[in-house]
């Protein structure tokens, strides 16, 4: 088993802890946490060993998960890899792009694996769907949270776009021509509700809204292509899918049958995917295990997460042009 240990113990630290001790594919040594006092109160809870330097969980260790706050995942990525140490790091990878392209230098130069924590990836109705994705042309994201002061340091487009970012360029083999987007901020000192218009170099559109001062929860996305469309409620872990195929020249009683000015039938199917239940958190970081123990790609690479991290920060600089535009 790969030894694992953890840095960062706050709430979704803790989470880590939790499943990484119940993993087969990792031994959990132990977590570093900045607030020693904390992190004492962690260790007595739930008797995970604490460590009292990053130095010292470094070299007991062959993984290091990185789950710490965005704007140390730089320098926590740069100490482990030079190390010699493999890396999970929660999204987003980093503070920077540049940021972020130097962790995929350093992991090349010194030969370790890396991984980004981008959950949806592995939430069950995305993986029972994505199959069925083929060349979407038009797709809309709903990403709609209650607000909770815990993220509220970073945009919303970090803080919960993001998934959705990284969702979309996983099934859509294209680069990106144009972003327009505007946001504002409500509550906090950065935007917290924003819409992102994607037009990429194949012709596809993708439409994304994320807010964080929502009166309910949502986390949808729709996928329309040629005699198809796919619906992923990632929050319910459900899906839809709407197909069409020529219609049948006997159509039966109960078939539902559309007939375009053309005068072309077409036939709507519809399905409902088994969806599996899993822990998605654990299933990325055992994801991770494999790809280290057969020396292949992680599901999401660092290359992915920091192209999602670039989309990102073209969404939050079109944001600024609009309002200056607005401003003027």
């Amino acid at each position: 088993m790969l030894k694992v240990g953890v840095l960062g113990a706050g709430h979704l630290g803790k989470i880590h802890l939790r499943l990484l001790q119940q993993s087969s594919k990792y031994e959990l040594v132990g977590f570093y946490d900045e607030n020693q006092e904390s992190g004492a109160k962690i260790a007595n809870e739930f008797g995970y060993k604490q460590f009292h330097t990053i130095a010292t969980l470094l070299h007991a260790v062959d993984v290091i998960d990185i789950v710490t706050p965005t704007l140390s995942h730089y320098k926590c990525a740069k100490v482990a890899i030079k190390s010699g140490k493999h890396v999970f790091i929660e999204k987003p990878i980093s503070n920077t792009v540049e940021e972020a392209e130097e962790i995929i230098a350093l992991a090349n130069e010194f030969k370790v694996k890396g991984a980004v924590g981008q959950v949806e990836r592995f939430n069950p109705a995305f993986i029972a769907t994505k199959n069925m994705i083929e060349n979407p042309m038009f797709i809309e994201t709903h990403r709609l949270a209650e607000f909770n002061p815990r993220g509220t340091d970073v945009p919303v487009v970090l803080d919960l776009m993001i998934h959705d970012i990284d969702a979309i360029l996983s099934v859509v083999k294209s680069k990106v021509k144009t972003i327009h987007a505007s946001g504002v901020a409500v509550i906090s000192e950065t935007p917290d509700i924003a819409n992102a218009r994607i037009a990429f170099e194949n012709g596809c559109v993708a439409n994304l809204t994320s807010s964080r001062i929502s009166l309910k929860n949502m986390r949808k996305s729709r996928f329309f292509q040629k005699d198809a469309y796919i619906s992923v409620d990632f929050l319910e872990k459900k899906c839809e899918v709407v197909k069409m195929k020529d219609a049948p020249e006997n159509p039966g009683d109960f078939d539902m049958i559309l007939q375009n000015a053309e005068g072309v039938k077409k036939q709507i199917y519809f399905s409902n995917p088994e969806v599996e239940n899993n822990n998605a958190i654990l299933d990325e970081l055992e994801d991770f295990a494999d790809a280290i123990n057969s020396d292949s790609k992680a599901t999401v690479t660092l290359e992915d997460g920091t192209e999602a991290l670039r989309v990102a920060y073209m969404i939050i600089e079109s944001m600024k042009n609009n309002q200056n535009s607005v401003g003027a």
